[in-house]
């Protein structure tokens, strides 16, 4: 499968929105307070609600013009779920979600459909986020049939080769089906349907997860190319923590529905301090022979339900740390000297980092 080369700005769409605010600098997303609760029922007939699955419990966030934002954590912790809350695919229980400068948290009809143009998701399985009785090229034409541009059959055919050049693809398989495509093959079909309305939000969940170890450099390198030639903001979620390094200016760790930690990825790479972020980078295997048979703090005890979350600290019911307060009072996301903001009573030290066989930065 050959690399994409230096990619190329789609031609200028007809119809296409222009920016309207925050043409320079600053925050293009902005979520304060997210909440996500989803009902637990019981009754066939007659359901009453007896529960809540709090999937995004008090998420609160910015994403600044052309920055990539990584959200990582455990599987369950909320991370699709948000993804999915600042796109608008689910509705908000409460909270704010502003994107460039606009409140989208309750638009509906014309007003959604051109907040949707702005915003488009590469989704974590290429298999099954393509349909498989159409070609290719009707697929990646969609997004132009869906909002009425490009009524040319011939442009718009033009377009579409045109956006699968840029991924990557050969024009000439315009016509070929997903089955016969391999899978970093499909994910750049999904790339180029993403691409296709130029969005100034990408959200990609965890696009490179089912994919060949030997495929998935070849994707996220695409994906960086494309983010600084076209200006992209980017929402990258993944549980590779060398990968999200790899890809983002910041990143938020996530768990059970929370924030737990956010700064620089220099920054919490370098010096994590919430406990939490240092298991998980305690976790990563390290590439070196000199370290082998390295003993290692490993996170006990299972992650609580979303259903039923512990109180105070979400987390202390793992933490090595833990103390009365935890289990009373809930802390928040507050400098803590190290460039990140983390929510914990008692943030870890370089000598506990050390002991849990985390490298930190001098």
């Amino acid at each position: 499968m050959s690399e994409a080369g230096t990619p190329e700005a789609p031609s200028g769409l007809a119809g296409s929105t222009p920016q309207e605010t925050g043409a320079g600098d600053g925050a293009l997303v902005k979520v304060r307070d997210l909440v996500k609760h989803f009902p637990i029922t019981r009754g066939i007939i007659f359901q009453r609600k007896v529960g809540a699955v709090r999937a995004v419990d008090g998420v609160s966030f910015e994403i600044k013009r052309g920055e990539t934002l990584g959200l990582v954590g455990e599987t369950g912790c909320g991370k699709s779920t948000t993804a999915r809350l600042v796109t608008r695919l689910l509705d908000a229980t409460s909270g704010l979600v502003s994107f460039d400068g606009q409140d989208i948290t309750r638009v509906k009809g014309g007003r959604l459909k051109a907040v949707r143009r702005e915003m488009q998701m590469v989704f974590q399985d290429p298999y099954s986020s393509l349909n498989p009785r159409k070609t290719i090229g009707s697929i990646i034409a969609e997004p132009f049939a869906i909002h009425g541009l490009l009524p040319d059959k011939g442009e718009r055919k033009r377009e579409v080769q045109r956006l699968m050049e840029i991924v990557g693809l050969n024009p000439e398989h315009y016509n070929r089906y997903p089955h016969e495509f391999s899978g970093g093959q499909r994910q750049r079909i999904g790339v180029a349907r993403a691409l296709a309305l130029k969005p100034k939000l990408l959200v990609a969940d965890e696009p490179v997860s089912a994919l060949d170890v030997s495929i998935q450099a070849q994707v996220l390198n695409l994906l960086r190319d494309l983010q600084r030639q076209f200006g992209l903001t980017v929402v990258f979620i993944a549980h590779d923590l060398s990968v999200v390094r790899h890809m983002c200016d910041r990143v938020a760790v996530m768990y059970l529905g929370k924030v737990v930690e956010i700064g620089g990825g220099d920054e919490l790479y370098g010096f994590p301090r919430h406990p939490y972020t240092g298991a998980l980078l305690a976790a990563v295997p390290v590439a070196d022979p000199t370290r082998h048979g390295e003993k290692r703090r490993v996170l006990g005890g299972d992650v609580p339900s979303p259903a039923n979350p512990p109180s105070g600290c979400r987390f202390h019911t793992r933490c090595p740390k833990a103390q009365d307060i935890c289990a009373t009072q809930e802390p928040v996301l507050e400098d803590k000297g190290s460039g990140t903001q983390a929510a914990c009573h008692f943030p870890l030290t370089r000598e506990e980092l050390a002991d849990m066989g985390v490298k930190t930065r001098a």
